[in-house]
């Protein structure tokens, strides 16, 4: 071959080492079934497809303009037939697809529990899931493991063949969970939890990330996720312990801050309560949850008192937090007082809510007195100051 053919050639050859087949050759069962569907699907269409295109070849190439062999009929308008054909092969494959589509969004349901490992074992039932919390920051993933009390940035990790139970939210703009190798993708909305059961069949370091743009961040936002035997799973885990840091809410409130490209990050503990502050909106200490906010409105609302209740955000105000009311972005304080952490008192905590601006002309700072018990589950407003 000479060397101007063989200098032509090399573009076509790095593009094809570059290409990665992962979705079509996953180590996942969820993401196998999901190839294989893809595939049926395909070669179902490709029945059609390709005998179309076959036929608009011949019919150009036999009834050409030059071939004076070919049979005249202008008067030909109907053939009982043909016409069978044509409408009873795409029918039949439409009911093909139908059925296929129909199983497969049931089976394939990523809010459903896997019922097998792959195609030839079934769950073993006395073997509890992996459960891990993920949540999208900008422009990192954090996964918080709560059986183990540990968590980590960009990276994660599954013993292989066992199930894995994923809760996902966001904390700001809307991502997608995407690891090719197991399983579809998932978006990640915040205020809101998604969920993705799925399982690795086979060891090794498959590529994560979002596959939903999210900002200026969003190239860098993607992680590693090892697929490992049970051992190295807990040397694994044992390795995130011994990094040593904890996660609470302080620490979190910083690491949810914009940042792009973040390296792989550990804590050997993590606050057990934080991804529900986080799937609910209130990291912050003293801002209302979505859920106790959500029971007031379920009450009946919190009356005219509510309209009073807002303070300004102290922290990341102007990067990311939207202006409610008023020149300064707020939030919704809780109603009742907020606990101290280990080693602080509630004074201490009151104190820069107390002296906090005002929010809008005419509006009160917030009190802080529990309500009664009645007001939840009885339903009664409190009483009006008027």
């Amino acid at each position: 071959m000479s060397r101007f053919k063989i200098l032509a050639l090399l573009p076509l050859a790095a593009a094809l080492s570059g290409c990665n087949y992962v979705v079509l050759a996953p180590a996942g069962d969820i993401a196998a079934q999901q190839r294989d569907l893809v595939i049926i699907s395909t070669v179902l269409m490709l029945l059609i497809v390709v005998p179309v295109m076959a036929l608009t070849v011949l019919f150009a190439w036999r009834y050409r303009q030059s071939n004076t062999s070919a049979r005249y009929e202008p008067d030909w308008d109907h053939s009982t037939k043909l016409e069978l054909v044509i409408w009873s092969a795409p029918l039949l494959i439409i009911v093909c697809l139908g059925a296929l589509t129909w199983m497969g969004t049931h089976l394939l349901d990523p809010y459903r529990n896997i019922g097998r490992i792959h195609a030839e074992r079934a769950v073993d039932q006395s073997r509890a899931p992996l459960d891990v919390d993920v949540v999208a920051l900008d422009w990192k993933w954090l996964f918080i493991y709560p059986d183990y009390g540990i968590a980590t940035v960009n990276e994660l990790a599954a013993p292989v063949d066992r199930p894995i139970n994923f809760h996902i939210t966001a904390s700001s703009v809307m991502n997608s969970f995407y690891i090719p190798a197991l399983a579809g993708q998932i978006y990640a909305m915040p205020g809101m939890e998604t969920s993705l059961h799925a399982v690795i069949n086979h060891a090794g370091t498959y590529r994560g990330f979002s596959a939903n743009y999210s900002g200026a961040g969003f190239s860098g936002m993607h992680f590693n996720f090892h697929g490992l035997d049970d051992k190295g799973f807990d040397a694994w885990i044992a390795q995130a312990k011994s990094s040593g840091g904890s996660l609470g809410r302080a620490e979190y409130l910083q690491l949810e801050k914009p940042s792009e490209n973040e390296p792989v990050r550990r804590w050997g503990t993590v606050d057990a309560d934080l991804y529900r502050l986080i799937l609910n909106m209130c990291v912050e200490t003293g801002k209302m949850c979505q859920s106790e906010m959500m029971a007031i409105d379920a009450k009946g609302g919190n009356g005219h008192e509510g309209l009073n209740n807002t303070l300004p955000l102290s922290y990341d105000k102007y990067a990311r937090r939207g202006t409610v009311l008023g020149p300064e972005p707020v939030f919704v304080a809780g109603t009742c007082t907020p606990e101290a952490p280990q080693g602080q008192t509630t004074a201490a905590i009151k104190a820069p809510l107390d002296t906090a601006p005002l929010v809008g002309a005419g509006l009160r700072r917030p009190t802080f007195t529990p309500l009664k018990s009645s007001f939840f589950f009885l339903g009664q407003r409190p009483k009006s100051d008027s």
